[in-house]
């Protein structure tokens, strides 16, 4: 056996062996959990899973049994993935290249306004589908809840390093004015000229979940994880290359060998 198709089948052994536990996490959530949040989540894992899996194996197989036809497939397909990884990669750079939080005087948190993210995300908060699924995963998460607790005060409060979701959604922008009673209940009216929507939208019962600034700290949150991902992609970049170029040499070499034979 060659030292590329070694190679090759080597590496896909390997993430022929990774892509088990991301097909077992994906069939977890199916089981454990009902909400919208994971149910969001379960079927997208259990399909990168599979398709791990699947072109692993067509790899390992091509490579070590010396069957080019599933060489071939696997080559022609990690080329498409290394593609649209390739484009993915620099669209997640390119959308969340927009939008940060804003500092306040005398906060320790900062506030988010969604016309400073791009449009394309914009809009994608802005679908309905979208607005739900976010809406029931905040409520899942009870991302508000322990900020009572953990801010008793306004001192503490004021003092408090939010994330940009308690930011956005657990609380009213600062332009309103209102009156701190606790973290998540506050006093008072906006004024007819209030320049922030929010302003209005916001109730001590629904806290902010409809606001603007919650939809912007949402964004902010994405964007965070998608520079995360973005780089995370990079790197799996640079390995599914060397991987083809490997693959390469090993479907050269079976078509040398077989044509010699």
């Amino acid at each position: 056996m060659g030292c590329s198709n070694f190679l090759t089948g080597f590496l896909n052994f390997v993430t022929f062996v990774l892509s088990l536990p991301i097909i077992g996490v994906g069939i977890w959530l199916a089981k454990q959990h009902n909400t919208v949040c994971i149910r969001f989540l379960q079927w997208p894992v259990i399909i990168i899973g599979v398709f791990i899996l699947l072109v692993s194996f067509a790899g390992m197989v091509g490579a070590w049994c010396r069957v080019s036809c599933l060489l071939w497939v696997y080559l022609f397909v990690m080329l498409l993935l290394i593609l649209l990884l390739f484009v993915f990669t620099i669209f997640a750079f390119a959308v969340t290249n927009a939008g940060a939080g804003h500092a306040l005087s005398g906060k320790g948190y900062k506030e988010y306004h969604l016309g400073d993210y791009s449009t394309w995300l914009q809009r994608k908060v802005d679908n309905p589908s979208y607005r739900d699924k976010i809406k029931s995963c905040l409520s899942d998460a009870k991302v508000c809840n322990n900020l009572d607790n953990e801010y008793p005060t306004l001192t503490k409060f004021n003092a408090a390093s939010l994330s940009p979701i308690e930011s956005g959604c657990c609380k009213p922008p600062s332009s309103c004015n209102f009156i701190f009673v606790n973290a998540t209940i506050w006093q008072g009216t906006p004024p007819p000229s209030a320049e922030d929507p929010d302003c209005v939208v916001w109730s001590n019962a629904n806290l902010c979940y409809n606001c603007n600034s919650c939809k912007a700290g949402i964004l902010q949150n994405i964007k965070q994880d998608w520079r995360k991902v973005a780089i995370v992609n990079i790197i799996v970049l640079v390995f599914l290359i060397i991987a083809y170029s490997v693959g390469c040499c090993a479907f050269r070499n079976n078509r040398w060998e077989g044509g010699s034979g």
